[in-house]
């Protein structure tokens, strides 16, 4: 009887894009699975592991299994890693353009070689769940029969518009130099968008860039999933995912948090953690600023030199995350001449932290945020109002959700001029004490309480979640 089990028992592949933004909802969304019967193999580049396992604070012993506390817990997950096709000493960033290309022609035979030995070893697998800006898995899942999913890690609105680039293109809003500039209204399930607020990628000229092809091929290939996946919440995104489930079967299951939204049994930080708690616990309830701008957009030194005289002028505390290579891979100092004595206890620098972890604190009152979509959710899981500061890719769009449809933040600037010190000072003690602030509080109050219903028992996502899983199975049975 125990054999029969093991032989119904689903097995996935995951295997996410190696950016932190990516692998950080994959790693929670292979516990969840795990937690619910699946036996799961998850996939990182050798890179990834490599530097997640790097900023570990006991690297001393240089842990190879990122899932073995996961496993100790109880949960099957295995972990292998691939080569992305360059050596480890190569930089990935400053050559985008090069590892793009890699990624596009040299990565998939990789994992195409790593899928095949995986299953031809091990037959119970059965599911393939890849990241949809991956432009191979559909072949991949064919080859080898196995169900096709594809997990979405960003909101429902910006697959929906890459999803229909097609019609973007046939009504001149891209693949165009000679672009329209009038409202989007004719995307299924997207009310009116303007071509400012569209992702970065499709407000470029260059139509041939590695990543626009990368775009193209994608999304070409997403709408051959059996699956969608989407890190969202049905109630926020309702017309866009309704529209998007007519197409193919789509299920909103976000956010996908551990089940301790604070602490990961599984290391998926790129770069070591300072601890803020001791520095916060001396602050005031609702007085410190929070800013970051993720794990890898870089800020030109000019908007990082007005931020700081803003946040000097607005006179209140702050955790501000400055990685090294904030602004480029080479410059250092790029912080204005004395800020730091200016400071003194008010303001806390740091290179990295656990980004949850400060904004589930008490003291924490806002977040100058770049629109990252993990950011976004972490901030209205914890009720924290955002100040809007997108830098490229879905964060325009992301951007569009929080401010202007669902009134839980403020933009730092109009987008259009260059931010200046006396606009950041203003936005900043908007949000963090003027009239403003209290109706972003009342707004962000009532979305964290629509994300914590969607993940309670009869919650959206946890229907969906399960849904999924009872259509998975299925569908495995009418493949056998």
């Amino acid at each position: 009887m125990e054999e029969d089990n093991q032989c119904t028992k689903p097995h996935a592949i995951l295997v996410p894009l190696p950016l932190q933004g990516h692998v950080i909802p994959f790693t929670n969304l292979a516990v969840k699975l795990a937690s619910n019967g699946f036996t799961i193999t998850f996939v990182n580049t050798q890179y990834i592991h490599h530097q997640i396992t790097k900023s570990q604070p006991n690297n001393k012993t240089k842990q190879d299994d990122i899932f073995a506390a996961a496993r100790k817990a109880g949960l099957d997950i295995r972990y292998k890693t691939v080569s992305d096709g360059f050596p480890l000493a190569f930089n990935r960033f400053q050559n985008l353009d090069q590892f793009l290309e890699g990624h596009l022609h040299v990565y998939p035979a990789h994992v195409d070689e790593l899928v095949g030995d995986l299953v031809q070893s091990d037959p119970s697998i059965t599911c393939f769940i890849a990241d949809t800006f991956h432009t191979w898995p559909e072949t991949i899942a064919n080859k080898y029969n196995l169900v096709n999913v594809s997990f979405w890690t960003q909101p429902a609105l910006v697959l929906s518009i890459y999803y229909h680039l097609d019609l973007l293109r046939q009504n001149g809003h891209f693949g165009f130099h000679d672009k329209r500039e009038d409202i989007i209204d004719y995307i299924p399930g997207v009310q009116a968008i303007e071509p400012k607020d569209l992702m970065s990628h499709l407000q470029t000229t260059d139509l041939l860039s590695p990543m626009l092809r990368i775009i193209y091929k994608a999304f070409h290939e997403v709408k051959r999933a059996d699956f969608i996946l989407i890190n969202a919440v049905q109630e926020l995104e309702s017309e866009t995912l309704s529209a998007l489930h007519e197409k193919q079967p789509t299920y909103a299951i976000g956010p996908v948090f551990p089940s301790k939204t604070t602490k990961s049994i599984v290391a998926t930080n790129l770069m070591s953690e300072f601890d803020c708690t001791q520095w916060l616990n001396a602050k005031p309830h609702g007085s410190v600023l929070f800013i970051s701008f993720g794990s890898y957009a870089q800020v030109t030194t000019k908007d990082i030199e007005e931020i700081a005289h803003g946040l000097l002028l607005s006179k209140v505390s702050f955790i501000w995350v400055l990685r090294p290579d904030t602004t480029s891979y080479e410059e250092t100092n790029i912080l204005p001449v004395g800020f730091d004595d200016e400071i003194k206890d008010r303001g806390m620098i740091v290179p990295w932290c656990s980004q949850i972890k400060v904004l589930s604190h008490p003291a924490v009152g806002g977040f100058l945020t770049h629109c990252g979509w993990n950011s976004i959710l972490e901030s209205m899981w914890c009720g924290v109002p955002m100040l809007c500061f997108p830098l490229w890719t879905d964060q325009i769009t992301n951007r569009k959700l929080v401010v202007d449809d669902w009134g839980i933040g403020l933009n730092i600037c109009d987008g259009v001029k260059p931010i200046t010190r006396l606009e950041v000072a203003e936005k900043i003690n908007h949000v963090m004490s003027g009239k403003l602030g209290h109706g972003l509080q009342k707004e962000i109050k009532i979305v964290r309480q629509t994300m914590q219903d969607a993940l309670a028992l009869n919650g959206s996502s946890q229907k969906n979640f399960f849904q999924f899983i009872s259509d998975v199975k299925n569908k495995v049975q009418t493949r056998n």
